[in-house]
C-alpha cells in the first residue's frame, strides 16, 4: 500500500502530471486527434466541401485522425540514399521533443506549476526558438532542390516573427513587473488584452507565423515546393513533421491565455482548495477555444506570399511590438497596473 501511494503522489505531483497528462504529451495527442478533425469539419462546412465522415459515422468522423495516425505508423518509412540519414531521422524527432518540452514551463493552476522558475515566460519562448533551427536541419539532410526552398523560406520567416513575438512578450512583462507566467495571471485585475491590445495582436499574429498555420504555411506550401522541408519524409516522420505546427500552436495559446486572457480566472480562489482541477480546466477551454478560432482562419484566407508574410513581419508587427512597450511604460507611469 506503501508503494501504490508513492505512486500516485508521484503522478499527481507537479512535475510528473504537467509535462506527461496536462498541459503535456497526453492532452497534447488529445489536441491533436481533435483539433485537425475540427479544422476539417470547419472548413467543410464554410467551402460547402465533404470534411470527415466515414469514420465512426455517427460522430462525424470524429476519430479519422486516429486512422490517419495509424496509418502513418504503419506505413514504410523510406530514407533516400541521397540524403544525410543521421540529420534526417533525427531532425523530426528532436523538433517534436522541443514542441513538447515547453509544457514543461506552462502553470496549470495558482499552486499548481510544473517546473517553477521566476523566468518561465523566456524559457517558453526560447525552447520554441530551436524548432526553426530542426526545420533547417530536415530541409539540409534531405537534399532535395524542394526541401532546401522550403528551409529558406523557414530562414526568412524565422527573421520576420521571432522578434516580433519576444518584443510583445516583454511589453507585458513590463506591464506586469515579472517574467513568470503565474505571476502574470495573478497581476491581471484586467486581462492584458484590454490592457495592451497593441501586444495582444503583434503576438497572436507573429504565434500563427511561427507554427507556420494559415495564412502562413508558406514554409511548406504545398500547391508551390510539395511540402517544403518535409518534401522527402515518409511514414511515421511524416506524421511527426504535420504535427509539430500543431503542438507548436497549441503551445502559444496556453501561453497567449496566460499573457492576456487571464490564465485559469476567474474561477474564485477558495474553490480551488475544493475543486484543484477547476484552474486546468478554465486555463485548457480558453486555450481550445482560441486554437479552434485560428484553425478556423484556414477556411476565409488564403496563403501569403513570402514577401508579403516579410512585409506583415517587418512593417507592421515589428512596430506594432515596439509601440506596445512604449504602450506598457506609459501605463506603468500613470499607474494602472
Amino acid at each position: 500500500m506503501g508503494v501504490v501511494g508513492m505512486l500516485i503522489r508521484i503522478a499527481l505531483s507537479p512535475q510528473f502530471f504537467g509535462p506527461i497528462v496536462f498541459p503535456g504529451l497526453l492532452t497534447v495527442l488529445v489536441v491533436l486527434l481533435s483539433i485537425i478533425w475540427v479544422e476539417r469539419k470547419i472548413a467543410a462546412r464554410v467551402q460547402m466541401r465533404v470534411g470527415p465522415l466515414y469514420v465512426l459515422k455517427p460522430l462525424g468522423g470524429a476519430i479519422q485522425m486516429l486512422a490517419d495516425g495509424l496509418r502513418f505508423f504503419f506505413q514504410e518509412f523510406i530514407i533516400p540514399e541521397s540524403t544525410d540519414k543521421l540529420v534526417f531521422v533525427a531532425a523530426p524527432i528532436v523538433a517534436m521533443a522541443f514542441a513538447i518540452l515547453p509544457f514543461a514551463f506552462i502553470p496549470v493552476a495558482p499552486k499548481f506549476i510544473p517546473y517553477s522558475v521566476p523566468y518561465s515566460m523566456p524559457v517558453f519562448l526560447g525552447l520554441n526558438t530551436v524548432i526553426p533551427l530542426t526545420i533547417l536541419a530536415m530541409a539540409w539532410g534531405s537534399n532535395n532542390k524542394f526541401s532546401i526552398q522550403g528551409g529558406i523560406r523557414e530562414a526568412y520567416m524565422t527573421m520576420a516573427y521571432e522578434a516580433v513575438l519576444f518584443i510583445a512578450a516583454y511589453a507585458m512583462a513590463l506591464l506586469y513587473g515579472t517574467l513568470d507566467f503565474a505571476e502574470m495571471v495573478d497581476a491581471q485585475g484586467i486581462p492584458g488584452i484590454i490592457l495592451n491590445p497593441f501586444s495582444a495582436a503583434a503576438f497572436f499574429v507573429a504565434m500563427i507565423m511561427s507554427a507556420g498555420k494559415l495564412p502562413f504555411d508558406i514554409v511548406e506550401g504545398e500547391q508551390e515546393i510539395v511540402a517544403g522541408p518535409f518534401t522527402e519524409y515518409s511514414g511515421i516522420a511524416f506524421g511527426l513533421t504535420m504535427g509539430i505546427g500543431y503542438v507548436q500552436l497549441y503551445g502559444f495559446t496556453l501561453a497567449f491565455t496566460l499573457m492576456y486572457l487571464s490564465g485559469w480566472n476567474p474561477v474564485p480562489a477558495q474553490l480551488y482548495s475544493i475543486y484543484p482541477a477547476l484552474g486546468g480546466i478554465m486555463l485548457f477551454v480558453k486555450a481550445y477555444l482560441l486554437l479552434m478560432f485560428i484553425v478556423f482562419l484556414r477556411s476565409v484566407y488564403g496563403r501569403y506570399r513570402l514577401d508579403q508574410a516579410l512585409r506583415i513581419g517587418w512593417r507592421k508587427l515589428f512596430p506594432l511590438s515596439i509601440i506596445a512597450v512604449f504602450f506598457s511604460i506609459l501605463l506603468r507611469v500613470i499607474g494602472i497596473v
